[in-house]
């Protein structure tokens, strides 16, 4: 019997579910020191890209390109410009295949060195979350 799709709940703590595209859960991170998406493909038991069909593969490459589009969308939304998307698949902390969007400026206090496991995540205010999710949802569509 197959399982349906579930977000591992490690997510929940530091991030937001903001919408479903054809592939992926978005979520938005809940760190105001970056734009930073976190791509879920709503597929049960993935771990790694290689388990995703080939089909799944290019879509979830266009994903990732229309989430840049929304990172950059929300960097300048702040005022602070997008200058360099960095874009992963660590899993190394959960497990679940997911893909990081993030993006970064020479200035952004973290600069050059990666983001993960470095500095305590500044939430945002409530109305912000809200509204950076409001400017996802409203991203272009695939």
């Amino acid at each position: 019997m197959t399982h349906p799709f579930q977000a591992d709940p490690a997510f929940d703590p530091g991030s937001v579910e903001v919408c479903d595209w054809p592939l992926c859960q978005v979520r938005l991170q809940d760190d105001a020191r970056f734009p930073w998406l976190i791509l879920i493909p709503r597929r049960p038991g993935l771990r790694e890209l290689e388990d995703l069909t080939s089909g799944d593969r290019t879509l979830l490459m266009e994903e990732i390109v229309r989430a840049g589009e929304a990172v950059r969308l929300l960097g300048e939304a702040e005022g602070r410009p997008v200058e360099k998307l960095n874009v992963a698949a660590l899993g190394n902390v959960t497990a679940q295949l997911h893909v990081h969007v993030v993006g970064r400026r020479a200035d952004d206090g973290l600069w050059p060195d990666p983001v993960w496991g470095r500095g305590a995540a500044r939430p945002h205010g409530p109305g912000a979350l809200q509204t950076a999710a409001s400017r996802v949802r409203l991203s272009r569509p695939a």
